[in-house]
């Protein structure tokens, strides 16, 4: 196993079964055992969707991003390993992060891929509906107080459905990431699943807030898949969070000035 293999979960405070499940990640066992989806979540499992979402992910999305910014990927080698459900958790830059980070991943772990999206508004018509579920297997998340879709995704990972998680709570305003909310930590604790940290850099300064289109230019924007992560045993879901808060930033340190140099690190500290 080389450095690069060896997550920096396997440490001394990780409990044995964590070792375990993140030592067999690509285990048949981890694809297999969930329960099977019927109704409404049968759609997330749906083969000819997930091939519909693939010439739209991967052919007709992809040619427009290819268009206005200059995308790379990096992936860390165990997230291609995986199979079953996990939780990806990002921060969050643009309106385009959603289908950027499904597009980004590897198509294996990303086929079934499904985000949570504001259901007051992508959800009460139908050609919205139509669009955020084949374009991103997305299942609608309550706004406002409402709690008639309470518990939807703690169901889809249950059924091995992958859920994508934006725990900021809101894009960036300013470019800097805000503190995460634990609710995808505590998600990934309730359901036993990892948690596969990703970090965007160059898409706030690619598609600033109030901009509809990105500035000119092609620029660039990395996105990296870090190694997975499992909650330590006992670690709080506030305490878990906030580990995945500091994995997702240091990915975006590691990438910043190879992606947008340190001319623009030293703008962002003058700000």
């Amino acid at each position: 196993m080389t450095a690069e293999d060896s997550p920096k979960d396997l440490s001394p405070k990780a409990p044995a079964s964590a070792k375990r499940l993140l030592g067999s990640l690509s285990a048949r066992s981890r694809g297999e055992g969930w329960e099977k989806p019927t109704g409404e979540l049968a759609k997330y499992r749906s083969r000819w969707r997930a091939a519909m979402r693939f010439g739209l992910q991967r052919i007709a999305f992809r040619a427009v991003v290819n268009s206005a910014v200059t995308p790379q990927v990096r992936v860390h080698r165990r997230v291609k390993s995986i199979r079953g459900p996990f939780v990806l958790v990002a921060n969050h830059t643009s309106h385009v992060d959603g289908p950027l980070l499904a597009m980004s991943l590897p198509w294996t772990q990303a086929r079934f891929l499904s985000t949570g999206v504001a259901a007051d508004y992508w959800f009460d018509h139908w050609h919205r509906r139509l669009f955020v579920r084949l374009m991103m297997n997305a299942f609608p998340i309550d706004r406002g107080g409402s709690r008639k879709h309470s518990g939807t995704s703690r169901r889809l990972l249950r059924a091995g459905v992958p859920i994508l998680v934006f725990p900021e709570g809101g894009r960036q305003q300013t470019g800097r990431m805000a503190d995460f909310k634990p609710g995808g930590a505590a998600l990934a604790i309730g359901v036993g699943v990892p948690v596969v940290p990703a970090a965007i850099i160059g898409g706030y300064e690619a598609m600033p807030k109030g901009r509809s289109w990105p500035v000119p230019g092609r620029p660039p924007v990395r996105v990296v898949f870090g190694d997975p992560m499992i909650a330590h045993e006992d670690e709080s879901a506030v305490d878990f969070s906030t580990r995945i808060h500091d994995r997702v930033a240091a990915l975006y340190e590691e990438h910043h000035d190879e992606v947008l140099g340190s001319a623009v690190r030293d703008e962002e500290g003058n700000a």
